[in-house]
């Protein structure tokens, strides 16, 4: 058969050759070593933590190679592609300082190697599918029927008599003719392209991963399809044609596309391409209810990166979580450099895990609190105003009332060695605040039935007799004793430790009476600093109310 002849009569429009697409993508001049990577998302929904996983290791090995990283939209598949789903993603990347030097952005398409977008570079591909064809190695497929079997439902296919069709659809059409194809084409017919594989004896093909190391699959024998009938191409046949275009050198994706590699090997070969390193990472893992691991998947709490959004949690705080997991010496190296960020961090494909990585949302929420409590009281401030604003706007309308007011409580217990760790998200830090604000105010505890409201009550008493806003924190404290000695309470804690018969309660009992009143609960921050920030007016107007609901016997 005349293969060109067939070539031209399938893509009569493409007049473009390999050659000429090689000069205008031609070889980037980067340092020696230096990676290019990518991230390829497809716009079918919501960004998943794993795809921000993935996003990571391509930043932090193109960032750390002085490399070049770009962003791609794989967005071929029509039918699954969500509105906004692009602008989305691209927004929540922004949030998480995930930057490319080119590809897409949310003001258009930046850099000498695009279109970046999939569905932009129809003519490109085509150029690639003349040039199989003309060599032989794709030949069309006149079926309506073949496009349905590219995305079966594998719920309810029959894989055996899936595999016949495929092997007779392949004897049909591999043979037919070049007088049908001219008819069919005089007719319009329309067409899915596909690759004229290798016999199923041919030898086995070894790829080197970055990751797993050395790995052997049988030769590729299914004719797999490079175009669909609308003349967009399929992610196998895309990806290799983008990745060589755009001059990748290294290609990071979840271990479900191992599969697919011998096809992909297949089409850098027969398409003449170098191919790139691949290295593919291994699953995130959850522990279900028995403890058993699987996979993470999309339905799962923590899958979507908007629940991280919405729940409060800081970008800054999901990133150094999700080291933790990527490189298992990120701890370590962390705590040995506490004032350095995870920009400084030597990234290493040697310390990924290579069986599974484990999410754990308890882990996150020590590592968010470990993060925030770094933060100045304005860095929380300003992040904790930007998600008030998008999901609670009340508790904005609170934290700007009295911008200088807010921050000084996010203050509190900020700095030295040892700051504060009380909450993880923002959505917490709402209800960690709440009783210094008197909307949100609410009693939280009640006092312990071991203690007669009376003697509470007249703590309550002498303690606003005494009080004077004007008194340092050591004269406060010492007024606080004076009022545990009078009423039989140890001023001293090891002397109540040593015989606590002898006493009521300790100074520890008269703070806590004062803590419930003024704050409605056990546990509070450092009491003398607290009402330091809630003002005196407000306190004793608490106190009050406390006494009077003592008095009434409540």
């Amino acid at each position: 058969m005349d293969n060109q002849l067939v070539a031209d009569l399938l893509f009569p429009e493409v007049t473009l050759t390999p050659a000429e697409l090689e000069t205008k993508y031609p070889e980037r001049i980067l340092p020696e070593g230096a990676k290019v990577t990518r991230f390829s998302p497809s716009p079918t929904g919501f960004l998943h933590l794993g795809a921000m996983y993935q996003a990571m290791i391509n930043e932090r090995l193109a960032n750390q190679s002085g490399g070049l990283f770009y962003l791609r939209i794989e967005d071929t598949d029509a039918k699954r592609k969500v509105e906004g789903a692009e602008e989305s993603l691209i927004q929540i990347l922004s949030e998480y300082q995930i930057f490319f030097d080119e590809g897409v952005t949310a003001d258009g398409e930046k850099g000498d190697y695009g279109p970046y977008t999939q569905t932009k570079r129809k003519d490109i591909y085509h150029v690639y599918a003349k040039e199989l064809v003309k060599k032989g190695l794709a030949y069309p497929c006149f079926d309506a029927q073949e496009e349905e079997f590219l995305q079966p439902n594998t719920d309810t296919i029959d894989w055996e008599k899936e595999q016949e069709r495929k092997k007779q659809q392949k004897i049909k059409w591999r043979s037919i003719t070049l007088d049908d194809i001219q008819e069919k084409v005089s007719e319009k017919q329309p067409f899915v392209l596909r690759i004229r594989s290798a016999d199923s004896n041919e030898q086995p093909i070894i790829v080197n991963d970055l990751l797993k190391g050395k790995l052997e699959f049988p030769a590729n024998d299914e004719d797999f399809v490079l175009l669909k009938s609308d003349g967009i191409p399929t992610y196998h046949f895309a990806h290799a044609v983008d990745d060589h275009l755009m001059r990748t050198t290294h290609v990071i994706r979840g271990e479900e596309w191992l599969s697919s590699l011998p096809k992909h090997v297949m089409l850098f070969q027969y398409l003449n391409f170098k191919m790139p390193k691949y290295l593919h990472t291994a699953q995130l893992l959850r522990l279900d209810e028995n403890g058993n691991k699987k996979k993470l998947s999309k339905r799962d709490m923590g899958a979507n990166m908007e629940d991280y959004k919405r729940l409060g949690y800081a970008p800054a705080c999901v990133i150094e979580y999700l080291l933790t997991i990527l490189n298992s010496n990120y701890e370590e190296w962390h705590s040995q450099h506490p004032d350095k960020t995870y920009l400084d961090f030597p990234f290493s494909i040697k310390k990924m895990n290579t069986s599974g990585a484990l999410f754990d949302m308890n882990k996150l929420q020590d590592v968010s609190k470990n993060v925030l409590s770094k933060m100045t009281a304005k860095q929380i401030f300003d992040l904790a105003s930007e998600w008030a604003r998008l999901f609670d706007p009340s508790f904005y309308a609170l934290l700007q009332a009295d911008i200088d007011y807010a921050i000084r409580i996010l203050n509190i217990g900020r700095g030295g060695k040892k700051p504060r760790k009380d909450f993880a998200t923002f959505a917490e830090l709402k209800n960690f605040i709440s009783f210094f604000y008197d909307e949100l105010f609410q009693m939280e505890d009640t006092y312990p039935t071991t203690f007669d409201h009376a003697i509470i009550k007249e703590v309550l008493i002498r303690y606003l007799q005494s009080y004077q806003p004007d008194d340092d924190q050591n004269i406060w404290f010492d007024k606080m004793k004076q009022i545990a000695e009078t009423l039989g309470f140890a001023s001293d804690m090891k002397a109540f430790k040593a015989q606590p018969d002898l006493y009521k309660g300790s100074i520890a009992d008269i703070s806590m009476f004062i803590r419930v009143a003024v704050t409605g609960r056990m546990n509070s921050p450092d009491l003398f600093e607290v009402i330091q920030i809630i003002g005196s007016e407000r306190m004793k107007d608490r106190i009050l109310a406390m006494i009077e609901q003592l008095a009434k016997g409540e």
